[in-house]
């Protein structure tokens, strides 16, 4: 099955990694199910100047101009504080989160759901924020790719050929993709490839393919997820 309607590829090299976070906190998302129901995100304007050797993904992604000049934090949940996410971590022999945060998933049937996102050096967690249980562990060594827009957009599929994949959206992007890539190619030297494209394809369900579409419009992104 060809997944992407694109060949355009890109690994990151460590010079071209981002050092800052992704996009404004005060973008907005609406709803989207799997009919092909629009969402239009809301972008806020930047003053801030990026050049062009700026760029980490090497000139292919529109990113906006503010998602350069924000720190990354990492842990934006407090982890060890919480001792619900510490005993999740704790069963699975984990202790040290490079990255935590709220973000939006998408499942099968196209709803969105809040989870929070945990990332350690072995393994991506996602977990239920109202009832704190463990969703899904994936291990490191199952993810092969990440597929993005080439626009300035929330979305990203992470893509685990094994299992199913995952398409999530956070205003920290940039962040999440950084610290997949550095901690794959620090912890098994494995160089995870980053895939651009305005329109991908992701295993929603073990047998269910959907295809994410972007436009850009006036004042934002359209999206679109189609059935395949």
């Amino acid at each position: 099955m060809r997944r992407f309607k694109s060949n355009r590829r890109v690994r990151i090299d460590d010079s071209q990694l981002p050092k800052h976070g992704d996009i404004d906190d005060e973008s907005g998302l609406n709803g989207i199910d799997d009919k092909g129901e629009e969402s239009r995100l809301r972008l806020k304007p930047s003053g801030s100047n990026v050049s062009d050797d700026q760029e980490p993904f090497m000139g292919i992604k529109v990113r906006r101009k503010a998602s350069l000049h924000r720190d990354a934090k990492g842990d934006y949940l407090d982890v060890p504080s919480r001792s619900h996410l510490m005993k999740i971590l704790q069963k699975q022999g984990d202790n040290e989160v490079l990255f935590a945060d709220k973000v939006l998933k998408f499942t099968a049937s196209g709803k969105m759901k809040r989870r929070i996102l945990l990332i350690t050096d072995f393994a991506i967690y996602i977990v239920d924020p109202e009832t704190d249980a463990l969703k899904r562990r994936i291990a490191l060594a199952a993810v092969e790719n990440i597929c993005l827009s080439e626009l300035s957009d929330n979305f990203f599929a992470i893509i685990i050929p094994t299992e199913y994949d995952l398409l999530m959206a956070s205003t920290r992007k940039t962040e999440i993709v950084t610290v997949l890539v550095e901690t794959m190619k620090r912890t098994s030297n494995y160089e995870l490839e980053v895939l651009f494209s305005n329109s991908f394809e992701y295993n929603a369900a073990a047998e269910l393919v959907k295809e994410v579409q972007f436009e850009e419009v006036e004042g934002g992104v359209k999206t679109r997820i189609l059935r395949k």
